[in-house]
């Protein structure tokens, strides 16, 4: 399943809407050079999000912006406000993972 937006795309794996998982749901997330997704919070679920290639700065509510590389992790707590931005020339790819087959968004 792909999702497209003007500043990337979301690429979606296993998840309940997939009818392949029951707890969980995983993708990856492309951000264009330059671009970034908007502010957002899941209220169900908490997001560990593993930078796969390129260079980012990933928003958290309470601590602001800060860098991320290839191989960096962060786990985000449910209700908090975050998004991440490409800041480096060529697409950055993002493993995402959620606590939540039924992944809930808000501000997406």
């Amino acid at each position: 399943m792909l999702d497209h937006f003007d500043w990337g795309r979301l690429y979606w794996y296993a998840s309940a809407a997939q009818h392949n998982a029951a707890g969980v749901t995983v993708g990856r997330c492309v951000l264009n050079p330059g671009c970034g997704n908007p502010i957002h919070l899941h209220p169900n679920c908490e997001e560990v999000l593993h930078v796969l290639s390129g260079v980012i700065e990933h928003y958290i509510e309470g601590r602001g912006w800060m860098p991320m590389n290839a191989g960096d992790t962060i786990t985000i707590e449910a209700n908090i406000k975050h998004g991440a931005r490409n800041v480096g020339a060529d697409d950055a790819h993002l493993l995402i993972c959620f606590s939540s087959a039924n992944r809930q968004t808000i501000g997406e």
